[in-house]
């Protein structure tokens, strides 16, 4: 990030979702910008479809994120290994969708309400207590979709939306000190998105590093007036 690379000296910032696209891009950003990063994720690095690497600034944690125990467990493991916490970055998260509410099944409306809204609810639940003693962030990810309701993908844009709300909330019951902000992809460009929309204009896709650098925005002083917001990341869509 250049000029920004003083910014997370002496900073520990937790990362869910660290193994995937963003989460990993998110870690790159602040172990460079000088910061510690705690990444969780419940893929383990070495696994083949992780693309974190971690660095001598980059702590890997197994967690599973959507249950509360293991989550209070890692968090206290947390602040043992490094004393505090100064930003959350709730990236945990995935998509389902093609199918009209009648014909959806249950279990995957369950499926991304644990992983999309569970773990941002429990991750930012166990950070805060660390958060309001630092003067700290959180920055979850939502998504455009989340802005409306639509065809087909309806219980996705329902959890991004709840992470809208959740933002909201957690700006207006911390103001004065912890800053909630979030920010809003359109489509990412991932490997896993050109091989579900190989006929995409992949042009018009956000690539990972950029919303990285967004999210680490809203984690310094640069951004210390902003809380509570939604902010777009649609790169040329």
């Amino acid at each position: 990030m250049g000029h920004a690379s003083m910014e997370f000296d002496g900073t520990v910032t937790v990362i869910t979702g660290a193994s995937g696209v963003l989460g990993s891009a998110a870690a790159q950003a602040f172990s460079e910008a000088g910061g510690t990063v705690c990444a969780l994720d419940v893929v383990e690095p070495d696994d083949e479809d992780a693309h974190l690497e971690p660095d001598e600034r980059t702590h890997f944690y197994q967690v599973d994120l959507t249950d509360e125990g293991n989550v209070e467990d890692c968090f206290a493991r947390i602040i043992e290994d490094h004393g505090r916490i100064d930003n959350l970055l709730n990236i945990a998260g995935t998509w389902r969708g093609g199918s009209p509410i009648e014909e959806t099944p249950l279990e995957e409306v369950e499926l991304l309400l644990d992983i999309n809204l569970k773990t941002a609810f429990l991750a930012s639940k166990h950070a805060l207590p660390h958060l309001q003693e630092t003067g700290g962030a959180i920055v979850s990810v939502s998504a455009r979709s989340g802005l409306e309701g639509g065809s087909g993908d309806g219980p996705y844009r329902i959890t991004k939306a709840g992470i809208r709300i959740l933002t909201e909330t957690l700006a207006e019951e911390n103001r004065g000190t912890v800053r909630a902000n979030c920010v809003m992809p359109s489509v990412i460009d991932t490997p896993m998105n050109r091989e579900m929309m190989p006929d995409a204009d992949h042009e018009s896709w956000v690539d990972p590093p950029d919303i990285a650098e967004v999210m680490a925005f809203l984690c310094t002083d640069a951004s210390s007036v902003t809380s509570g917001a939604a902010v777009p990341v649609y790169g040329e869509a």
